[in-house]
């Protein structure tokens, strides 16, 4: 009998890759005799490589090689040759899309993610909004596996490292090991669209009162954009206990070690709220435009931590790409930067 080969397709950005992880390890393990293949773009191969036995990873360049109708074929091509025996298409986007009707003609079993998007619309309609819990990304996935006939339980995962964390001497001198005595904080203080970033100028804020409540603390600037080019030598020559961690460290995998090792991470609703998810770090996220009931929460965290503001207008964006309604993101301007500071100071204390 031929071997089950499953093929996982989810490109997009780093954020909705990082949720797939649970669902994948959760696959992997409680199916180990069945062979997986993740296909995904190039940066998200350390999330995959070391997931289980049975979990491959393969990387397709969307822009360039496999650019356009012409490029799907060929990738199509590759792929066939793969022998899958099902295809789990969970991004279900254009270029997907026509991989996933490729295969239909060609006669596989295939399913696609269900992205709820009539709720979603319910949820940040400016007039009639309907304030409702939609399923997780993580069920959303789940969902596709069971319909293939594999149903999962995401609940054991804990982290795509050991209970200790990753290995600290992979990490660059800079980060040093962890002394017994100190308290690590990330900090991913941006995000792709201004309906999700905490003013700068407010987590200035939230940066000093944590220096002055803990004495022993470090803290580590997680991101890579312009805004962090701003910003980050700005804090980090004014605050010594401040790390950039782009300037320090090689690789994603890199982060996700020092991830694995923070007592808590600060972050906006943006990818790196999920990468420290799969480390199994407890998360304190900023929301502003978008909101946790569209489902898009970290994996395994607290809706406690979530902090956010009870406006009417909220949530106005599922991605946080729209203009802001009001014109003056109330949603994050109005929040005091000694509310998260209390937050994280729970969480450490606890």
């Amino acid at each position: 009998m031929k071997k089950e080969h499953i093929l996982v397709i989810r490109f997009s950005a780093l954020g909705d890759v990082a949720m797939t992880v649970p669902v994948v390890w959760a696959l992997a393990t409680q199916y180990p005799d069945i062979r997986i293949t993740v296909l995904s773009r190039k940066f998200a191969r350390p999330l995959f490589d070391d997931l289980a036995p049975n979990v491959n990873f393969m990387e397709a360049d969307l822009k360039q090689e496999y650019h356009g109708v012409r490029g799907l074929n060929a990738l199509y091509r590759r792929l066939v040759a793969k022998q899958f025996t099902k295809i789990a298409d969970l991004h279900s986007v254009l270029r997907s899309d026509y991989l996933r009707m490729r295969f239909n003609l060609g006669r596989y079993r295939v399913e696609h993610i269900n992205k709820h998007k009539n709720q979603r619309r319910k949820l940040i309609s400016y007039k009639n909004k309907v304030r409702k819990q939609l399923p997780s990304s993580f069920e959303n996935y789940a969902e596709v596996f069971a319909r293939l006939g594999y149903p999962v339980d995401i609940r054991q995962f804990h982290s795509i490292f050991p209970e200790e964390g990753g290995n600290l001497n992979l990490l660059p001198k800079e980060v040093g090991p962890k002394k017994s005595f100190e308290t690590w904080i990330g900090i991913a203080p941006f995000a792709a669209h201004q309906g999700k970033i905490y003013p700068p100028k407010l987590m200035e804020q939230v940066i000093f009162k944590l220096i002055q409540q803990q004495p022993n603390v470090r803290i580590f600037l997680f991101g890579k954009g312009e805004d962090e080019d701003k910003y980050f030598p700005l804090w980090n020559a004014q605050y010594h206990q401040c790390l950039i961690v782009n300037k320090c460290c090689e690789s994603m995998y890199q982060e996700l070690i020092l991830m694995s090792h923070l007592n808590v991470m600060l972050s906006m609703d943006s990818a790196n709220m999920h990468l420290a998810s799969l480390t199994g770090v407890p998360v304190v996220s900023v929301w502003g435009a978008t909101h946790p009931l569209a489902g898009f929460l970290g994996f395994n965290q607290n809706t406690d931590n979530a902090i956010q503001l009870d406006l009417e207008c909220r949530p106005c964006s599922i991605f946080g790409n729209k203009p802001c309604q009001r014109g003056d993101y109330a949603c994050l301007q109005n929040i005091p930067p000694e509310r998260i500071v209390e937050r994280i100071t729970t969480l450490i204390n606890n």
